[in-house]
C-alpha cells in the first residue's frame, strides 16, 4: 500500500535532464518511480529544431501535450501543427515524430507507456552528439 513518503514531488526544471544538441529532455518520473509502467518526461525544443527521426513503438503508447508554443507532429504520413494546450495519443506501432518548424521555442509533455525508456537515454543523448541536428522545415 501507498503511503505519502511514496509521493513525488518535483518543482519546474527539476528531474534527469538530457541534452540532445537543440532539444532537452527533463524525466519526471520513469521505471525507479512508476516500477516502468509508465515515463513522463518534458522536451523542450529550440527554434527551428529537428525532432528525434520519424519512429514507432511496437508495444508503447505515447501521449503528447503541448505545454509551449506550437509544435509540429509527424502522425502516420501526416504532419500536424498542434498549439499551446493540444493532446495528442499516439498508439503503439504508429509512425510518429515531433519538431518545432516555428521561432519560438517549444515545450511538450510526454507520457510513455509503458515505461522504463529512460534507460535508453544514455545512448540517444551519444547519438545526438554523433548527428548533430539540422533545421526543422
Amino acid at each position: 500500500m501507498a503511503s505519502e513518503t511514496d509521493v513525488l514531488e518535483l518543482g519546474p526544471g527539476e528531474g534527469r535532464a538530457y541534452s540532445l544538441d537543440r532539444m532537452r529532455a527533463v524525466f519526471k518520473a520513469d521505471h525507479d518511480e512508476s516500477s516502468s509502467r509508465y515515463a513522463i518526461s518534458e522536451w523542450w525544443l529550440e527554434p527551428h529544431c529537428s525532432g528525434p527521426g520519424a519512429h514507432l513503438h511496437e508495444a508503447n503508447e505515447e501521449i503528447f501535450y503541448v505545454l509551449e508554443g506550437t509544435a509540429s507532429l509527424l502522425v502516420g504520413d501526416e504532419w500536424r501543427s498542434l498549439p499551446k494546450g493540444s493532446f495528442l495519443r499516439i498508439p503503439a506501432g504508429v509512425m510518429h515524430d515531433f519538431e518545432n518548424r516555428s521561432d519560438a521555442p517549444v515545450g511538450l509533455l510526454n507520457m510513455f507507456m509503458p515505461g522504463g525508456f529512460e534507460q535508453a537515454m544514455p545512448d540517444i543523448v551519444k547519438w545526438f552528439e554523433n548527428n548533430p541536428q539540422g533545421f526543422a522545415g
